[in-house]
This record gives C-alpha cells, structure tokens and sequence, in this order.
C-alpha cells in the first residue's frame, strides 16, 4: 500500500540516516592531536542533519535494483565530504551558526575549523578506496571519477558565488544564479546521489544525463526553499536567521529586488553589500526585508521552486516511470513535495 509522501520521507530519511550513520565512526580516524584535530572530526556529522543525500543515493540505487551493501561506502563517502564542505561554507561565509549550535569557525577559530574541514575531505576518500571490494575495480573506479567530477562542479559553484560577493557584483540574473546553484548545490545534494546510486546498480548502464536533468530540478527547487527558510525560518531552522543578508548572497529574492528597486534604492542596497559583513547593520537588513515585502520577491522565489519541484516529478516520471513501483521510487518522487513541508 502506498504510504502518505511527508510519511514516506520521514521514515526512509530516518532508516538511511541511521545506516549511514552508523558506519560513519569507521571512516573518521583517532590520534593525536586530539582537542586540536580527531576529536573534532565527529563535530559536525554528530550534530544531525536530514541526511538527503546519502539516502538519495541510496534509494536511487535501490530503486534500479541494487542492494544497499553495494552503494552503502558511496553513500558514507557523500555525507563525510557534504560535512567537510559544510565547514568550509561556514568559513568562507563567516556564518555564526550551523545545525542549532555555533560554527566550527566561531567555536574554535578559522584556521582549526578549516582544517578539520580539510581532514573531512580526506576522510571522504577511505570509503571510496574500499569499494574495489564491493563493486570491483572498474565500477569503484568510475565512482571514483564522478566523485571527482562532482568535486569539482561544486567548487566552480562556491567561486561563482564568492567571486560575486567579493566583486561586488550588481547584475545578476535568474539564470546565473540557477547555474551557480546548479554547481554549488546540485552536484553534491541530489544530482550525483542520483547518478551514483543509478551506476552502481546497473553498471555503468544508465543514462546519467536523465539524473542530471532530474538532479537539478529537484537540488534547485530545494536551494530555493532554504534560501526562503532563511528568512522566514521554521522552529526547527538550525541557521542564522537573515544570514544570507548579512553574508551577501545573491539569493532569488535578492536578485529580484535589485532588479525591481529604483536607481537610489538600488544604489544603497549596492553600498551595504559593499561593506564587511560586521558592518552590516540590523536596520539595513530591516530595510531591505521591506523592500522583499513590498515586491513580493519570496513568493517570486516561492513560485520559481514549485515549478522547478514540477519539472522534477516529470523527469521523475521519465527516469523511473519504467521500473518497478516500490518504496525507493516513491521516496524520491516525495522528495519534490517535502522540500517545502522539511521541519
């Protein structure tokens, strides 16, 4: 019997996260330095998290047929490097918080943080190393490509966005940020869980640009919503409320009042995203929250990712319409709905 979607994410979120979690500790090593390094490598992946990803991997793979114990070090090798760029997104955007609790960076310092953030990153590798012996040398060896290949997408995707901030940049449009959000977000979040989770399964068989189609819709739509979350957070929002303001983001909605503002409101949101972050100010933050208001620009940005979570239940459709029915399938065809009901 076909369960209820928000119930279906819930549970398989909840099975998946716990598997993955549990094989984590094996991939994060002990030593000395301890306080200063090994002891901080669990920070982050013990402080919770959907766990998304890992378990859009696995799914993916389940649903093209595959056993979980095939894409399971894929699965851990993916929620090791989100954690691990996690850090560095903390770093680089100066946030305050992560996951209800203070940042790596504002714990312990930038220069701690980031390498802890770095020694993720190596951790991320040891998985991906031992499924030669699930998956065989050739297999293991095109995941370990994509994961390259998804490696860097995700890093020209962080540059576009802080080359944007770091210049200053004033046009910015819809379709640069889609592609950014393509890259930073995408790659990682949902397109190569997807795709890994399809080429295990069928060996190398599947058509990986269908992945990347559906990916992208559904990684968009999701990136969209959190950017909306964050300013108008749920109780169970785990991030500073307004920081992508305070960070200067290009978010959606940011994009959208810069285009509808008049030349001197234009100029002055250019002049407060000119300045560092700790000279921001709470009243300019209010201001521009008014301007949002006033254009309409969340349910602009609202209306954009609903119809990008419609095009992923199409591809959906395309992508999986063929293969047997079952809970896998159903689970990431819910993922296009729960985005926006997530707590």
């Amino acid at each position: 019997m076909t369960r209820e979607p928000e119930a279906l994410v819930r549970e398989t979120l909840e099975e998946y996260g716990a598997l993955v979690r549990g094989w984590l500790p094996d991939y994060l090593p002990k030593g000395a330095p301890a306080a200063w390094l090994y002891d901080l490598l669990p920070d982050y992946p013990d402080r919770g998290g959907k766990m998304m990803r890992p378990s859009l991997c696995l799914a993916s793979a389940r649903a093209f047929g595959a056993s979980l114990d095939e894409a399971l070090l894929t699965a851990v090798s993916i929620e090791l490097l989100h954690n691990a760029l996690l850090i560095h997104d903390d770093i680089e955007d100066e946030s305050l918080e992560r996951r209800g609790k203070p940042a790596l960076n504002a714990a312990y310092g930038v220069p701690l943080a980031l390498n802890v953030g770095d020694a993720l990153a190596l951790a991320s590798l040891r998985p991906l190393a031992e499924n030669v012996r699930w998956l065989g040398p050739r297999l293991a060896g095109q995941v370990f490509a994509e994961t390259e290949r998804m490696a860097w997408e995700t890093v020209e995707g962080q540059a576009l966005e802080l080359g944007w901030r770091r210049d200053n940049t004033e046009r910015v449009e819809d379709a640069d940020y889609l592609k950014m959000v393509m890259k930073k977000t995408c790659w990682l979040a949902t397109i190569h869980p997807l795709r890994m989770g399809a080429l295990i399964a069928t060996r190398g068989q599947a058509d990986l640009d269908a992945l990347t189609r559906l990916g992208f819709f559904l990684g968009a739509a999701f990136q969209i919503q959190d950017d909306v979350l964050n300013l108008e957070p749920d109780a169970a929002y785990g991030k500073e409320i307004n920081g992508d303001l305070y960070e200067g983001k290009r978010t959606l909605m940011l994009i959208h009042v810069a285009r509808l503002a008049a030349p001197d409101e234009r100029r002055r949101l250019m002049q407060f995203l000119a300045r560092p972050r700790l000279k921001r100010s709470q009243r300019e933050v209010a201001w521009i929250r008014g301007l949002m208001q006033r254009f309409g620009s969340l349910d602009y940005a609202s209306g954009v990712a609903r119809g990008l979570a419609g095009a992923a239940l199409h591809e959906h459709e395309a992508v999986f319409g063929a293969l047997p029915d079952g809970r896998d399938k159903q689970f990431i065809a819910a993922l296009a709905g729960w985005i926006f009901r997530r707590n």
